[in-house]
């Protein structure tokens, strides 16, 4: 391996490689070379990291930094659906501007600002490198809101593998569904789900 790669992060951006005098042409030769993995344009992991375990979630992050890993994506990390949506699904406040990301696919929500903060935790994408995503409260909450879009089954399963799990909150989802305007469909599915 390369001695001027062993001064670079585990991922890092073409940028970060340039600030660290890589040369171009050096970082694309350990592209071709399989020394680096080129997650997403601009955005590298070394080939020598430990195993990334949401690698499109860290390609993301590192393409739009300020937004939210959201709905099925953020329900496939926190184990509330065996779905895998077909494209990285993350919100953003609403009027900032939208990430353009061809690859890995990604979905892109828009938020209300006054609300974008709820909720917000990390995840590990890779060993020692967090990712922002919803926490489990907030992502079934968004499902619901957004069920007539996404999927009313995704939506339901998801509010029950919530509730099976150890230390779910039912009072964290009203809380939040209070604030996100959405109190009526949310103590609806909590009644439902209860009775069942």
């Amino acid at each position: 391996m390369s001695a001027s790669l062993q001064v670079l992060p585990d991922t890092f951006t073409t940028a970060t490689a340039r600030a660290r005098g890589v040369h171009p042409r050096d970082l694309y030769a350990w592209r071709d070379s399989g020394e680096v993995v080129e997650l997403s344009r601009g955005v590298f992991r070394r080939a020598d990291a430990a195993a990334a375990s949401w690698p499109d979630l860290l390609a993301v992050a590192y393409r739009a930094p300020g937004a939210v890993v959201c709905c099925v994506s953020a329900a496939a990390v926190h184990g509330l659906t065996d779905e895998l949506p077909g494209a990285v699904q993350i919100a953003v406040a609403a009027r900032s501007h939208p990430p353009r990301i061809e690859y890995p696919p990604t979905s892109v929500f828009r938020f209300d600002e006054a609300t974008f903060e709820i909720g917000v935790s990390q995840v590990d994408a890779a060993p020692g490198e967090p990712v922002r995503i919803y926490d489990a409260a907030r992502t079934v909450v968004d499902l619901i809101r957004l069920r007539h879009r996404l999927g009313e089954p995704i939506a339901f399963g998801a509010l029950n593998r919530y509730l099976r799990v150890s230390g779910s909150r039912p009072g964290l989802l009203l809380e939040y569904a209070k604030r996100l305007d959405a109190f009526g469909p949310v103590a609806r599915a909590l009644d439902v789900a209860n009775a069942s």
